[in-house]
């Protein structure tokens, strides 16, 4: 059976990739002047500016007012975002397989964080985890602020495993949490207590740089979260979550 043939603009898209794993062309170069490289892949000026567009979707390459097309720095978290809105996009059985993918990851993380894990990232962890004991105990309930404690929490282990990539893929499969985290909030004072107590758990196999038990421990944490969004009614999810300006991994 023939091989379908590829569209103009997959010509260009195809003809970059190769560029760039080539080691031709590295984050922050400037691509050849539109007339050399539509010459060069063989297509239209059109479709190359079409391949192009496509590319900058993505966060592959970016045009600069008068200056030309540059491939971008080609970081992870921008390349991540297409994916970070599907992801904010599943719900029922895929949101579910979504929260076991992001187990797998964060508890990998907490993992590799035990083994590498600074000081200072302890005491900030440690920090964190008082300001967040003090939202929970305080009265009222300061529902924002141990929310955006459990958001930063997550999201220094996840820098702390020294592992970029993995903290970009954690950021990206965690969008989805991001309500279902709000109303649990808003609504379970038993279920933040709970979330507390397994954080320091958390801290303290960090502490004790164990490997292991940073492993288990966060494995068990996010097993009871997976459980917990299930009972969340979808209904619930609505327009009561309060703003919040921080990173997107919670628990």
């Amino acid at each position: 059976m023939p091989e379908p043939t590829m569209s103009q603009t997959d010509v260009v898209i195809s003809g970059v990739k190769k560029m760039l794993s080539t080691r031709r062309l590295s984050p922050g170069d400037r691509l050849p002047v539109e007339r050399d490289l539509a010459a060069e892949l063989g297509v239209s000026r059109g479709s190359l500016r079409e391949g192009i567009r496509a590319l900058s979707t993505v966060g592959i390459l970016e045009t600069r007012q008068g200056a030309g097309t540059f491939v971008t720095k080609l970081e992870p978290a921008a390349l991540l975002s297409a994916m970070e809105f599907w992801v904010g996009l599943q719900d029922g059985e895929r949101a579910s397989q979504v929260h076991t993918v992001r187990r797998a990851l964060e508890t990998e993380a907490a993992a590799a964080a035990a083994s590498c894990i600074t000081e200072d990232q302890l005491k900030a962890a440690a920090a964190i985890l008082d300001r967040a004991g003090k939202a929970i105990h305080g009265q009222p309930t300061d529902h924002n602020a141990a929310l955006q404690s459990d958001m930063d929490f997550h999201h220094l282990i996840a820098s702390a495993s020294g592992n970029h990539v993995l903290a970009a893929l954690i950021d990206t499969v965690s969008t989805r949490t991001l309500r279902d985290r709000l109303w649990r909030s808003l609504h379970d004072s038993d279920g933040l207590l709970a979330t507390h107590r397994e954080h320091l758990g958390i801290l303290e196999a960090l502490e004790r740089h164990d490997v292991d038990r940073a492993r288990t421990r966060m494995a068990n944490h996010l097993y009871a979260v997976e459980d917990y969004v299930g009972l969340i009614p979808t209904e619930a999810l609505g327009d009561e979550a309060p703003e919040h300006n921080g990173p997107t991994t919670l628990t």
